[in-house]
């Protein structure tokens, strides 16, 4: 079972994508366990206050040392995670084959950032990872630890009830996905192609491929591109 611990500022924010779907189906099959902590019960005085000014001025408020090394602490002496990840703009891009590795995780510990961020001293000495899903600020990192364990619970075995389809994912393969037809095989006067109607499997896969690897040059040619 792979357990992902969230420690969160709006937790509130989380209920709704870990309750249904695909990661409701990995809990009710024990197969995932996803716990989510709202960082002010660690937070200081009668206000719970998580955030102050920063240092040397400047707008926004930043996350405080004290209720994350607090967290962050008594959550590793109840276990031991293989990684403490921080969701964060400037971290490296996540990407298919991160969920990859992080699937094969026993437990893993995502602190959601807001504000300014958090001080830097937590990502200093105690984050092991830092995660971005995209070249753009939200309002706080709940809907990145939504997108993070939404990715790799998926590949976790038996969550899907098709073993192989998250093996032909986009990505999986550094490509983009091949397109994909359902019933009718015609509407309004769009046939589904010749192809895919052959039962020749051989002649199926080339044309998916094909179609992939053109989709992935035309679309994001930076993929195919990389070094």
């Amino acid at each position: 079972m792979l357990c992902i611990d969230v420690l969160a500022v709006i937790p509130e924010l989380l209920e709704g994508p870990f309750a249904h779907s695909i990661l409701k189906r990995a809990q009710d099959r024990e197969l995932m366990q996803v716990r989510v902590f709202d960082l002010r019960t660690w937070g200081l005085g009668k206000h719970k206050q998580i955030d102050d000014y920063q240092y040397g001025g400047g707008a926004g408020m930043v996350m405080m040392v004290e209720p994350l090394h607090q967290a962050i602490k008594d959550l590793q002496e109840e276990h031991k995670y293989d990684e403490v990840i921080f969701l964060t703009p400037d971290g490296e891009p996540f990407k298919q084959g991160i969920a990859n590795q992080l699937s094969l995780s026993k437990r893993l510990l995502l602190i959601c950032g807001h504000y300014k961020g958090i001080d830097q001293r937590v990502r200093d000495h105690l984050v092991t990872r830092e995660i971005s899903i995209g070249d753009y600020v939200l309002s706080g990192g709940e809907l990145a630890a939504a997108v993070v364990v939404d990715a790799v619970g998926r590949l976790l075995p038996g969550v899907l009830n098709d073993e192989t389809s998250a093996l032909e994912d986009s990505f999986q393969n550094e490509l983009l996905s091949h397109p994909v037809y359902t019933r009718p095989q015609e509407f309004n006067g769009w046939n589904v192609p010749e192809i895919l109607l052959s039962g020749h499997e051989q002649k199926i896969r080339d044309w998916r491929e094909e179609k992939a690897l053109r989709k992935t040059r035309a679309v994001r040619p930076d993929i195919l591109n990389k070094e």
